[in-house]
């Protein structure tokens, strides 16, 4: 019982310190969460604050045990809390690509890519530019660290980034002389930095011998607000592609291979009917949250094993890694030792064979390996990550933000970035059907939110742009404050990073005249000076 009063003095304690008092007017837009998800605290640990709802739900002490298994690193341990980190792993912990559950922070001019620095939320997407799917030999999400007798599957200290210059149609210049940079990364990986490369694959395409594979970067959005989102009502959703659609004001119209009419249900875009639309990552990829980015990251990014995910996550064929790290005589002369630690009691047969290869190959595919986190830890990071609150609007009556606010919907801006949604019912889904009535979340049911999003992808045509090209609209909610948050030197904007403000994101958006934000960003090229302050000053009170 003292371990949930400290609790609930802590969740108390973070919710009343660093709080913005409420402006004597307030206006339907200063709650960006709603009444259900709006968290008035402005300090660095405004993205960290729980719900109304997570409170009064009581479910605050599971919230604060879930920011511990968010915010500490996992270990390659074999037993304790956090442990099970590995064989292979993106980071340690949601803390090193969240940096205080923002979005990564910027690289820009960073000359390495460095993913030891906390922070770092950039993400390396590796793919065949012939076809824009995924390398096989790599994950989605390549793992960067190995644990002892494994090896990284890609090797980081290889990896380089420059930042390039594009000069858009107005010379990166203002009619009335204000000047602006648009930079963007290149990343340089060598096929040496390739494990299963060094350990002589060779892919069917030759994509690794001719280093003819692509690589950019892609950040991680803000934790916060995710669970609001997942309250948007499906039919909702299906009228925002509908609507768009049939208006005729994208260039670029609707990715065909999401909605040509109706929800694609088959290929890499596919949505199961039963689950809805997809909602989650830039390349709409992910469903509901209980099965979205926080349910996978805690798993993949990791590879700490649960009770509905007891299989690594180690390449996109699934098994050439496994297949080359089984031949590795270093890691087969260290293997007896580590599964010793993994399966003490010897209840894998298939792992204690005379053939050493066969143990190694066996348990890195194996669908029944011993589970790392138990159901209750794996409920109270869903119920952190379903829980967190977005910060409320700031400098709600100021004249300038005022300005700027209207001037965002007279260009046209508000369409991709739609301001509000109301939530429907808020019905739980999990295509994994791991939680069910018994273990419920914290939920926003019929709440006006402001996330300025369509929750669509659009194409921006920008240099080195990202894979596919088709990209979710950002909810733009909380952005202002990840500096305040993070210490970020920038903001950190757009999907790479590549925008250090506000004024530089806004002209990406425009730089080609293929992009379907080009004559929204025309119409803020030809404001003056104080209009286009205005603008900035409003994205960065929302």
């Amino acid at each position: 019982m003292k371990t949930r009063y400290f609790l609930m003095a802590l969740v108390a304690v973070s919710l009343v310190s660093c709080n913005q008092p409420e402006p004597e007017e307030t206006p339907d837009w200063y709650y960006t969460g709603g009444q259900l998800g709006t968290t008035t605290s402005t300090s660095s640990t405004c993205f960290r604050q729980p719900t109304p709802a997570t409170v009064s739900a009581g479910m605050d002490v599971d919230f604060s045990l879930g920011d511990q298994l968010g915010e500490k690193t996992f270990l390659t341990t074999h037993s304790g809390r956090q442990h099970g980190l590995g064989p292979v792993y993106v980071r340690a912990s949601c803390i090193h690509c969240h940096p205080a559950y923002s979005h990564g922070k910027s690289l820009v001019g960073k000359t390495n890519y460095d993913v030891e620095n906390i922070g770092n939320g950039t993400l390396l997407v590796v793919y065949n530019p012939a076809t824009n799917a995924y390398v096989p030999w790599l994950a989605g999400m390549p793992q960067l660290f190995g644990a002892a007798p494994f090896k990284a599957p890609l090797d980081p200290s290889q990896i380089s980034l420059t930042w390039l210059t594009a000069t858009d149609e107005h010379n990166n210049t203002f009619a009335d002389g204000e000047t602006y940079e648009l930079v963007y990364p290149k990343v340089t990986m060598p096929s040496s930095a390739v494990y299963v490369y060094n350990q002589g694959y060779r892919d069917p395409d030759g994509l690794l011998a001719s280093e003819g594979y692509e690589v950019v970067l892609e950040n991680t959005i803000g934790v916060y607000g995710t669970g609001l989102l997942d309250a948007i009502d499906d039919a909702d959703i299906i009228a925002q592609y509908e609507l768009e659609a049939a208006d005729g004001k994208l260039q670029n119209g609707l990715n065909p291979a999401f909605f040509d009419g109706s929800f694609q249900t088959t290929g890499y875009y596919k949505n199961d009917p039963q689950w809805g639309p997809k909602r989650f990552t830039y390349a709409l990829t992910r469903g509901p949250i209980l099965d979205a980015a926080g349910a996978n990251a805690i798993w993949n990014i990791t590879n700490v094993t649960r009770s509905d995910r007891r299989y690594h996550y180690l390449d996109l064929n699934g098994t050439i890694y496994a297949e080359y790290a089984s031949k590795d005589p270093e890691v087969q002369a260290q293997f007896a030792a580590y599964i010793a630690e993994v399966d003490p009691n010897h209840e894998h047969a298939d792992w204690w064979t005379d053939d050493m290869q066969a143990n190694i190959y066996n348990y890195l595919t194996s669908h029944e390996l011993p589970v790392e986190m138990s159901d209750a830890e794996y409920t109270q990071v869903m119920r952190w990550h379903r829980g967190l609150a977005v910060p409320a609007a700031r400098n709600v009556t100021d004249k300038q933000v005022l300005r700027g606010k209207q001037l965002f919907t007279d260009m046209g801006c508000a369409y991709c970035h739609r301001p509000s949604w109301t939530t429907g019912d808020d019905v739980l889904r999990d295509p994994n059907m791991f939680f069910t009535g018994a273990n419920d979340m914290p939920r926003y049911p019929n709440q006006v939110i402001w996330p300025y999003t369509d929750m669509v992808q659009h194409k921006l045509c920008m240099e080195n742009d990202i894979r596919t090209g088709w990209c979710r609209t950002t909810p733009l909610w909380g952005r202002g404050l990840h500096q305040k948050a993070t210490g970020d030197e920038y903001e950190a904007r757009l999907h790479d990073t590549r925008a250090r403000n506000v004024i530089e994101a806004i002209m990406w958006h425009g730089y080609s005249k293929q992009s379907d934000a080009y004559y929204p960003t025309q119409e803020f090229y030809k404001l003056k000076k104080t209009d286009r302050d205005a603008v900035v000053a409003f994205i960065n009170a929302i």
